[in-house]
């Protein structure tokens, strides 16, 4: 319980570095995913798990406090289900709620076996949903939906290529270790070309696994537990004076 909050404080503090807002300025936060898909279903989960306050701001005024900002939220879902462009879809809700900030979440690929399910990256440049697979939808950018745009990713899934190379790349640096730096075999290993190795393994894996990825076993848990982990962390950077206790009440 002491790292989760501590990582959810961690995330807040690194989301209020970013959030430039004035106080009653309203935030969309974007699930982005398919929620059938364990692995893909972070963005809904943490849209799901958003304080909204939007709404209370619009029909009971008189009931909110100094602590909080008007916040929506939105899970779009993806092509294959709503036969719409999920930018297309973002972009109408901008048009009509006119936030003055858009939060995406987003699950993502990653290109390190180390990474998956252990880091959170934030950028303040947009998203492009579906890119880590091969599978490029419109962008999520200022350009593209008029606001700034924030995007929140976690790596949950891995190809098959990335798998095999960093297996690789052990084997190579412990074989180096154990040659020494003097030897002939180190000189040879010394000089492969790391990047050409993973083009050239994503070649010969493409007639048998094509775009396999995989994800761990215990993604199903993982993937609510690091959900909440954002939500808890967007929440506390919109809303002054908001701990993950307090959060976990007002959802439950």
């Amino acid at each position: 319980r002491d790292l989760y909050e501590k990582s959810c404080r961690m995330l807040a503090r690194e989301l209020e570095r970013l959030i430039h807002l004035d106080k009653k300025d309203t935030v969309l936060v974007v699930g982005l995913g398919n929620w059938n898909v364990t692995a893909d279903a972070l963005g809904p989960k943490v849209a799901q798990s958003v304080l909204v306050t939007r709404h209370i701001y619009e029909y009971l005024p008189k009931e909110v406090d100094n602590t909080t900002r008007p916040v929506c939220a939105i899970s779009p879902g993806v092509l294959g289900i709503t036969g719409i462009e999920t930018g297309h879809i973002i972009k109408g809700i901008v048009d009509n709620v006119k936030p003055a900030l858009v939060i995406a979440v987003d699950a993502l690929a990653s290109r390190n076996v180390s990474r998956v399910n252990s880091s959170v990256q934030l950028a303040n440049t947009g998203i492009a949903p579906g890119s880590g697979v091969g599978n490029r939808r419109a962008a999520l950018t200022r350009e593209s939906l008029g606001v700034p745009v924030i995007a929140i990713g976690i790596p949950t899934v891995v190809d098959a290529a990335t798998m095999a190379s960093d297996t690789l790349d052990l084997i190579m640096d412990n074989l180096m270790e154990q040659a020494g730096s003097g030897s002939d075999f180190y000189r040879m290993l010394s000089q492969i070309n790391r990047d050409e190795k993973y083009q050239m393994i994503i070649e010969l894996l493409e007639p048998y696994s094509g775009n396999l990825v995989v994800t761990p076993k215990d993604t199903d848990e993982v993937v609510d537990y690091l959900s909440r982990l954002v939500a808890n962390g967007i929440n506390m950077a919109l809303h002054e004076n908001i701990g993950p206790e307090d959060v976990d009440r007002f959802l439950q």
